[in-house]
């Protein structure tokens, strides 16, 4: 039982036999101690003095005299005016230890027996995936992690925007200019070489617009009488109408898109359990859009479009199906998430996507609503900040983003280069370990700065603070896992601890084991709250508190063998502890640095 739940249930006790109160958990306020007082836990009396009549001082040490008799856990107290402050014996806190240390998955909260779909990355294939969606698939597959610990079942997916004006733009531009360029001929990733096609396309787009209003045209009407948007329109139509050659340029360099993002992905560290893509997904929203047509649900305008009235729900009105019967991004989704609880007995939808779309996901919980499917209402947006850079913000189509791939390669770099001298040091090093580090740390560098951010706020990202190895960054947690595993390489034992009986512990032990004990209630706020962050600080705080008190007291040179084999168990389950926070953020730790 936790500390906070056992002297619940012992004060509600010791207060109805005192003072005759009937105190339910609102009335029993526990708190951790302050700093500058002794102790581990402190009780608020106040809310007893009245009924008790007696002084708040008074009431505290009558309640700490009983707990001392008869709780088992607290060994002394002292009270300041309504606060009483407990100190928990050295048993109890050698007792939550040993459970620690013998729990090989501890922290994994029991089953639930509830399926949930986690959905992020959501690439386009026309362009490498960039800072922006290195942020989507660290939180979505961290936050699936998460959730499994919770108890839940989960499946990972993916839908992938295959199919588009955007996706024509960089097909027509390869045709226009691409000389029959490959991959395999250029020596780039699939989704580098399409990526470039698609800013050669905005490119020449914009110069044909800048022609156009040179010769009198308005800017706007430019903008759409270009010949490039006009026929990127065009084979957009073609697609849609099933034209042979276009569906087989379409499927040849989505293929090549498809070799670069999974190099991308394997290096990151994230996986799916089910890919969709909107190719197959949208012709069944179309044909959800024609059945709400058909029934009232949805309107015809006179130019042959479909839209949905939601000026009743509050919002606008929302086109569903252009006058020349292609479908929009809504449409699409609709069609994936019948798909999806076809495929699957989801009992809680999670997308994971940024929070410009918030209003977007607000309209398709309502269509999904208004169309008769169950599960409208309970979709959940993890509605996350975008990231944002020194220099500023990100356009794909002027390609000047930062690309996913160079920023994890030159994080490894920096890492290597960061690291090189301790890890020179290290006896029988390979150039093969080497290089695992430095990857290692790299990608743990960016991956922490970037979950260690409330996921609700927009974040500056800065390459360099992320690889300190002092502060709170993932190679200062890493870095503290990899020295915990070299004390106990060094240690001929490590040995039980259930033998430990008389032993005292100081107020250093007590503050790791005390923050070890809260690791499954931490767990569970980051699934409550769908937040990687909550997981990443507790994660420094345990690295912080291990280091302080590494610092004070040795572990190794320890005389008392008690004391030491204490100290090697605690160290130990402080890396295990350390090691599955950092599992549940996507990130991996080194034995050594």
């Amino acid at each position: 039982m936790q500390l906070e739940q056992l002297l619940t249930s012992q004060v509600q006790r010791i207060v109805k036999s005192l003072y005759g109160i009937d105190a339910d958990e609102r009335m029993i306020q526990l708190q951790k101690t302050r700093p500058e007082f002794e102790g581990d836990i402190t009780l608020v009396v106040f809310p007893y003095v009245k009924a008790a009549r007696k002084a708040p001082a008074q009431v505290a040490d009558e309640i700490g005299q009983h707990l001392v008799a008869e709780s088992g856990v607290i060994e002394r107290y002292n009270a300041v005016q309504g606060f009483l402050n407990l100190s928990v014996s050295s048993r109890f806190w050698i007792d939550q230890l040993s459970a620690i240390a013998g729990d090989e998955a501890y922290g994994q909260l029991p089953q639930r027996n509830q399926l949930m779909m986690v959905e992020y990355s959501s690439p386009n294939t026309n362009k490498p995936l960039h800072l922006g969606h290195v942020r989507n698939n660290l939180l979505g597959s961290s936050i699936a992690r998460i959730q499994e610990a919770n108890g839940w079942q989960v499946v990972k997916t993916n839908i992938v925007n295959d199919r588009g004006i955007h996706i024509c733009k960089s097909m027509l531009a390869w045709l226009k200019y691409g000389n029959g360029e490959t991959p395999e001929s250029s020596g780039k990733k699939g989704d580098h070489l399409i990526g470039d096609y698609y800013v050669r396309f905005d490119k020449e787009y914009r110069r044909e617009v800048a022609e156009l209003v040179a010769n009198g045209m308005e800017e706007e009407t430019a903008k759409r009488e270009a010949p490039l948007m006009k026929e990127a329109q065009a084979m957009l139509l073609k697609w849609e109408q099933g034209d042979e050659e276009v569906r087989k340029l379409w499927a040849m360099m989505n293929s090549w898109v498809y070799a670069g993002f999974d190099e991308t992905y394997k290096m990151m560290g994230v996986s799916f359990d089910k890919i969709y893509y909107e190719s197959n997904t949208y012709l069944e929203g179309k044909a959800e859009v024609e059945k709400g047509l058909q029934a009232g649900k949805f309107y015809r305008r006179e130019d042959g479009s479909v839209w949905a009235d939601l000026t009743a729900d509050g919002l606008d009105e929302k086109l569903l199906l252009r006058s020349d019967g292609t479908s929009v991004y809504m449409t699409q989704d609709i069609g994936t998430a019948k798909l999806r609880y076809q495929d699957y007995p989801i009992d809680k939808m999670v997308y994971v996507v940024g929070n410009e779309q918030e209003y977007h996901f607000k309209v398709l919980s309502i269509l999904l609503d208004r169309l008769g499917f169950p599960f409208g209402k309970e979709l959940v947006h993890f509605s996350y900040g975008m990231v944002e850079l020194p220099n500023g913000k990100m356009k794909s189509r002027e390609g000047t983003v930062v690309d996913a791939d160079d920023l994890m390669a030159q994080m490894i770099a920096d890492a290597a280069d960061i690291s090189k001298d301790k890890v020179n040091t290290l006896p029988d090093i390979t150039d093969e370990e080497k290089k695992n580090i430095a990857r290692i740390v790299g990608l743990g560098a960016l991956k922490y700065f970037i979950l260690k951010v409330d996921p609700r706020k927009n974040m500056l990202f800065n390459p360099e603070e992320s690889i300190d190895f002092n502060g709170n960054t993932g190679p200062f947690i890493q870095y503290t896992y990899a020295r915990i595993r070299s004390v106990l390489r060094k240690a001929s034992d490590v040995g039980d601890i259930s033998a430990l009986d008389a032993l005292a512990i100081n107020d250093k032990e007590r503050a790791l084991i005390r923050r070890l004990v809260e690791f499954p209630a931490v767990i569970k706020q980051a699934g409550d709250d769908f937040s990687p962050a909550v997981i990443a600080n507790y994660a420094y705080q345990l690295a912080c508190d291990f280091n302080s008190f590494y610092h004070d007291y040795s572990i190794l040179n320890e005389v008392d063998d008690e004391k030491r084999r204490f100290r090697l168990i605690l160290s130990a389950s402080v890396a295990k502890v350390i090691a599955r926070a950092m599992y549940l953020l996507g990130i991996e730790v080194p034995e050594r640095m």
